[in-house]
C-alpha cells in the first residue's frame, strides 16, 4: 500500500469529532499521487456520503465540464474536501471539524506536492489565505507556503447562482498558464546546495 492509500484507511476509521456518528461513508479523496493540480473543496455532501468519492453530483458533473473546457479530465488531478465526512443536512463545517480534519489534509498535500492548488468555495479558500472576502479575490493567484494557491468560488455556487457562472469559468481558463509557470518556475529554481562536509582534522 502506498502511503496515501494507508491515510486513507485512518480516514476510514477516523472519530475524532462527532461527524463520525452520522457519516455514511468517509470521503478521503481521489485522483493521481503525483497530480500537478490539486481542487479542495469545502466537504462532502449526499452524493459523496453514499459513494465516499468526491464531487460526485451536479456540483461534480459541472467541475468536469469546467476541466473539459481547459483540456482536462477528473483523471488527471486530484479532488479533495477540507473536511472528510459530510455535516448534518450539507450544513457548514464547525470549528472543531476542521481543526479535526486538518491533519489529513496537510499529509495530503505534502504527498501529492501538487504544483497548483485550486481553492473550491469560502471555506477552502480560507484554510490557505485566512480570511478574505471571496468576491474580491477570486481567480488571483497567491503563493503561500512555497505553494501556488488559485481561489475560485464553489462549482455549487453556479448552480444556485448563475451570476457566478461566468466568474468561475473565466477564472478555470487561468489554470493552464499558472500550470505552466509553475514548471518553468521548478525547471529553473537552482538546486539545493550539497551538504557540507565536516572536517575532523
Amino acid at each position: 500500500m502506498s502511503e496515501l492509500a494507508d491515510l486513507y484507511a485512518e480516514i476510514a476509521q477516523c472519530q475524532r469529532c462527532d461527524l463520525a456518528g452520522s457519516r455514511k461513508l468517509t470521503v478521503p479523496g481521489e485522483g493521481p499521487e503525483d497530480a500537478a493540480l490539486m481542487f479542495i473543496g469545502e466537504a462532502p455532501g449526499y452524493h459523496e456520503n453514499q459513494q465516499g468519492r468526491p464531487f460526485v453530483g451536479a456540483a461534480g458533473r459541472f467541475l468536469e465540464e469546467l476541466l473539459a473546457s481547459i483540456s482536462m479530465t477528473r483523471e488527471q488531478v486530484y479532488i479533495a474536501n477540507v473536511i472528510k465526512c459530510r455535516p448534518p443536512g450539507n450544513r457548514d463545517p464547525q470549528v472543531d471539524e476542521l481543526a479535526a480534519c486538518k491533519p489529513y489534509l496537510v499529509r495530503q498535500i505534502e504527498l501529492i506536492n501538487p504544483q497548483l492548488i485550486v481553492t473550491l468555495g469560502r471555506f477552502s479558500m480560507t484554510y490557505f489565505l485566512g480570511k478574505q472576502s471571496i468576491s474580491r479575490i477570486h481567480g488571483q493567484p497567491r503563493r503561500k507556503d512555497g505553494r501556488l494557491i488559485l481561489p475560485i468560488f464553489h462549482p455549487a455556487a453556479a448552480l444556485h447562482q448563475a451570476k457566478y457562472r461566468s466568474a468561475i469559468e473565466q477564472d478555470f481558463f487561468k489554470i493552464p498558464d499558472l500550470l505552466a509557470q509553475t514548471k518553468t518556475m521548478e525547471a529553473t529554481e537552482p538546486p539545493p546546495p550539497e551538504p557540507q562536509q565536516l572536517s575532523l582534522f
